[in-house]
Parts: C-alpha cells; sequence; structure tokens
C-alpha cells in the first residue's frame, strides 16, 4: 500500500471512531418499588429523584430507563413486582419501604438496593449498620425516629393544654407501627392521649379524615410515610378547613396548610439517591458504600395557617425557627 492510500485509510478509520468505540450504550433499567398508589405525573418527590441522577451525569432517557410500580398498600405484592423487575434486567432496584427491600434483597442473583430515605434502616434488620451495610444494599436513612418525638414537644408548646392527639399512619409500613408505639409513650407523659388513624390507600383519606374530625382532636401528627407524603397536601388542607393543627415531616404539608413541619428536606435527601446510583454503575458493590443519614434538620412554622387557626406561636419558638412562612 503507497503512504497517501495508507493516510487515506488511517484517515477514514479515524472517521469511524465515535461510531464505534464512543458509541452510545442503550439505557440501563433502574426499578423502583413504593408502598403507595402511583402518584401523579410529576410528583415533586420522583422530581427529585430524577434531579439527582441528573446532579451525577445521568440523563433519563439517554443513559437510564426508571421504571416504577406500586403495591398500593399490600406488602405481599412485593415480592411479585420485585422478581418482574429482576426479569427485566434491572441494574438495581430503589425503595423506601422495609417490604420492598427485603422483596429485593430475596432476589437470586442478587440485585442491587437502594434505600431512598428509609426509617431506622439497622433497627428494621436491613442493613448492618450504616457504615458497613451489607445485604447488597446501601442508600439514605430518615432521621425519622428522632424529629418524631420532638414534633410531639412542638404541639405541647404551642398547645399546652393538648390532651388529644391524633396521629396518621401507614399499617403497610413497617416502621410505622414502631413510631406510634414510641410516640404513644412520650405523649402519656406529657399528659396527652394519642388516638391513632390508619390509612394504607388514598382512597380511604376522606373515610379517615371523616373519623379525625369526629373526634375533635387538639392536633393531628403524620407520621412519615411515601403515602402520606403524596397525600400531603390534601391532609393539610382538609385538617386546616377543619381547624386542626398539623405537625409533620413533609414539604408537602406544610406548604400546603401545616402548623409545623421539623426534619431534613425528604426532596434533598431524595436527590442524594444519584449518588448511589453513580456509584454503582461505577462498579462499587452496593453492599460496602455506607449509608447517610441527613447532617441537619429544619425547623419551619406556617405562621399563616396559625392565624387562620387562631394559634399565638409563642416568640421564642419562632426565635429558632429556620423558616417561618407568612
Amino acid at each position: 500500500m503507497r503512504r497517501r492510500e495508507l493516510i487515506l485509510f488511517l484517515g477514514g478509520a479515524a472517521a469511524m471512531l465515535p461510531l464505534t468505540s464512543f458509541a452510545q450504550k442503550a439505557p440501563i433499567l433502574i426499578g423502583f418499588l413504593g408502598n403507595q398508589a402511583a402518584p401523579p405525573k410529576g410528583d415533586a418527590q420522583g422530581n427529585a429523584i430524577i434531579q439527582g441522577f441528573i446532579d451525577n451525569g445521568l440523563v433519563p432517557g439517554r443513559d437510564f430507563i426508571l421504571e416504577s410500580h406500586f403495591a398500593n398498600g399490600v406488602n405481599e405484592r412485593f415480592e411479585g413486582l420485585a422478581k418482574e423487575l429482576a426479569q427485566k434486567g434491572a441494574r438495581m432496584i430503589l425503595s423506601h419501604n422495609p417490604a420492598g427491600v427485603r422483596a429485593v434483597q430475596r432476589l437470586d442473583p442478587p440485585v442491587p438496593v437502594v434505600m431512598t430515605n428509609m426509617n431506622d434502616p439497622v433497627g428494621n434488620g436491613l442493613i448492618n449498620s450504616l457504615a458497613h451495610p451489607g445485604n447488597h444494599t446501601t442508600g439514605t436513612a430518615s432521621l425519622n425516629a428522632d424529629v418524631t418525638p420532638k414534633l410531639l414537644e412542638f404541639v405541647h408548646e404551642i398547645l399546652p393544654k393538648a390532651t388529644v392527639l391524633a396521629v396518621l399512619f401507614n399499617p403497610s409500613n413497617p416502621s410505622n407501627p414502631v413510631l406510634l408505639d414510641s410516640l404513644s409513650q412520650k405523649a402519656a407523659a406529657l399528659g396527652i392521649m394519642v388516638v391513632p388513624f390508619a390509612m394504607k390507600a388514598v382512597d380511604e383519606l376522606s373515610e379517615v379524615f371523616s373519623a379525625i374530625v369526629a373526634r375533635h382532636p387538639d392536633a393531628l401528627q403524620i407520621l412519615s410515610d411515601p403515602l402520606l407524603s403524596d397525600s400531603g397536601d390534601t391532609i393539610s388542607q382538609v385538617a386546616l378547613a377543619n381547624r386542626i393543627p398539623t405537625f409533620s415531616t413533609s414539604d408537602a404539608t406544610i406548604e400546603s396548610g401545616g402548623l409545623v413541619r421539623y426534619s431534613a428536606s425528604v426532596r434533598k435527601v431524595l436527590r442524594r439517591t444519584g449518588y448511589y446510583v453513580r456509584r454503582i454503575l461505577d462498579g462499587a458493590n452496593a453492599g460496602d458504600i455506607p449509608v447517610e443519614q441527613p447532617t441537619g434538620v429544619e425547623f419551619v412554622i406556617n405562621l399563616k395557617a396559625a392565624k387562620t387557626l387562631g394559634l399565638e406561636v409563642p416568640a421564642t419558638l419562632l426565635s429558632r425557627a429556620d423558616q417561618v412562612i407568612e
């Protein structure tokens, strides 16, 4: 081959490189298991997870496809849903529910699990420790075991004469009954009786709230759960209309008429999911990546809701708030 022909050949080969060596791979499948009903498209928490992927250089449709399945309050469905995602070739599966995580952990061959804002993953037996999780599992853990009783203190401080506290919880979330028991014990020491109201599905909201209103509680506390968070705006609006102060850990609840939020921002925690997904895609073993908890919490008071309810929030409490909604 003559020199000019060799240069042309090499130049042609180089021109082909972007179409061969650097060709875009097919997007990977990532699964998600939730215990609630499917939320509306574009919900704030779902958007936060997607934004976290983008923050870590993962573009929807190009790099990954997120396929979500929801158990609608029936935990027994998780095993079949996890198997379905595994059979489709899911590279990893995300979940915010202990029963969903366990269903993925039972898969053989194993599939990595990324927990999203999980309540007490060590206490629920999902991981060995935060630093060394094991079980092909990693992700983020909430501070809800700590902030749930703190919310009770705010109830007592704003409503010192309160004797009845309605507590809304999801019995299909294994962490909720544990939080409820702890809250009931601490409330009793303050002279407050906890009256629990169970809600397993969105379509139960109207009936459950009718029962809450009929009980005439002094306040309502909502336990941390994705189903209840997804309904947080509706719950707080109905509570406000019925002049019931609402205390929660949910962004949506405080923004829509709740009185107090005390927690790490759930949306900020969910954005962190993308970091774990990226680490696993880059070759890390899920069980070797430490589980993170938020490093701080936010105390938010909705003064607009307080005025609607005719409540005077102590100035000392307002001075401690990270944010006051006027």
